[in-house]
């Protein structure tokens, strides 16, 4: 089949490489930082504050990355329609990748006062405003070389490069925490923010040998391009792009509260030891990306809409028995606990490459998938501060299920709406722009 003038498309191994190690190495970077702000940066950033008014300070640095993503997916997902998917997740990778490393050499309270929190902030803010674009580029890199009847299992690609991140970054902190904690909090937690120089080298060199899709290296060469993707975005797909952001919300919001806040509450609280727990979180990653992977299948077999609305009725139902399980202080029990929660979000990852792809047309894809998925995210992750307070205000771990199952709720009646918008081209054959593996 020609091309429209572009080169030989990428093979599966090479798209399921550039999509998954790329991902993973994102939020590898941007977990890290989640577990630091629970374990590290309330002392070492927020000293002065009371232990509760540290926790809550440095969750919420951790929260002020979301804040900015709608902004990135707009800007990011702008060029993204009009530039191409390439050029972006080669961007979001330096920008993610450096913000990171730059956080492992900065400057504690200790040594520059009210500095240190600003700063960290500051590469906050550019951490999350790289990974606002990563996600969509990542996506539209791999269901766009996909038939219509493989797109979710091509979309899974980019979403294994979560419970990775998770994995990878909870592996990091857990290889120093057995640390004293003189050497730990010296120079032992800035080790992982370290080691993303050298994983952001690996992820450049295989993302720098992409081709673009063809359904959109063939817009852009009859030059179909939109001058301003986003503003037709808005005109054209208002309904898909508010039920999207809303629908995008249940995953996140189960993740953060297993991988940020159950750090803080498990150990706080509960009594659990810092490792106990990480090595539990760890562990559940397995089931996480085992059910990515079946919910991909079965999404392009039955439906991606059909397979979200069974994930989203499990993140209703979850929450509260997997605090139940979590403060009997039984670390079988807790693990059980973190077990389901990782099916219950492995089922929506799984189709949301799939769901997500077919809600926007084309030359407003990459606009589209971002925005809605940044402000699902934004929702998420800007209410993990929120988790604390919660618990205090009843000395009890039931306001945070609830709030948590009314998030899944939220997801569950969005993601009923969603609508494609158009229907896929049945007569097209499976993986067609993809070359066949040798």
């Amino acid at each position: 089949m020609a091309q429209h003038g572009t080169s030989k498309p990428p093979s599966m191994k090479r798209l399921f490489a550039a999509s998954f190690v790329g991902t993973s190495i994102e939020w590898y970077d941007y977990f890290i930082f989640g577990t630091a702000a629970a374990l590290v940066f309330p002392r070492l950033f927020f000293p002065e504050a009371s232990p509760d008014a540290a926790t809550l300070a440095s969750l919420s640095a951790f929260a002020v990355g979301f804040l900015v993503r709608p902004v990135g997916a707009a800007v990011i997902g702008h060029f993204g329609d009009r530039i191409g998917r390439k050029s972006m997740l080669v961007l979001t990778l330096i920008l993610t990748g450096g913000s990171t490393f730059l956080i492992g050499v900065l400057p504690t309270f200790a040594a520059i006062g009210i500095g240190a929190p600003l700063l960290l902030v500051a590469l906050r803010l550019v951490q999350g405003f790289g990974v606002a674009g990563e996600w969509g580029g990542a996506m539209l890199i791999s269901t766009e070389n996909a038939g219509p009847r493989r797109r979710a299992l091509f979309g899974s690609f980019a979403q294994f490069g979560v419970p990775i991140g998770v994995l990878t970054s909870n592996l990091a902190f857990l290889a120093v925490s057995g640390m004293d904690d003189d050497a730990f909090f010296s120079y032992g937690w800035r080790i992982p923010f370290l080691l993303s120089a050298v994983l952001v080298v690996v992820g450049l060199v295989i993302r720098m040998m992409l081709t673009e899709p063809p359904e959109f290296a063939k817009v852009k060469q009859e030059r179909k391009i939109i001058k301003v993707p986003f503003t037709e975005l808005i005109r054209r797909h208002p309904r898909n792009l508010i039920l999207g952001g809303l629908a995008a919300i249940a995953p996140p919001a189960v993740g953060y509260a297993v991988t940020v806040y159950m750090l803080t509450y498990g150990t706080k609280v509960v009594g659990f030891d810092r490792n106990t727990l990480l090595t539990l979180i760890l562990a559940s990653t397995s089931v996480w990306v085992g059910a990515i992977a079946v919910s991909a299948l079965l999404s392009d077999r039955f439906g991606a809409k059909r397979l979200y609305i069974v994930g989203a009725v499990t993140a209703v139902i979850w929450p509260i028995p997997m605090f139940a399980l979590v403060n009997t202080g039984d670390a079988g029990l807790a693990l059980v606990a973190f077990l389901v929660a990782a099916v219950v979000q492995g089922i929506m990852a799984g189709a949301q490459g799939g769901l997500f792809t077919e809600m926007f047309d084309l030359k407003v894809r990459y606009s589209g998938i971002s925005v809605a998925y940044a402000l699902g995210a934004t929702v998420a992750g800007a209410v993990t501060p929120a988790f604390p307070a919660l618990y205090a205000s009843a000395g009890s771990s039931t306001p945070v299920a609830v709030f948590l199952t009314a998030l899944g709720l939220v997801s569950l009646v969005a993601v009923l709406g969603v609508q494609r918008a158009s229907a896929p081209r049945e007569t097209e054959e499976p993986a067609l722009a993809v070359t066949p593996e040798r």
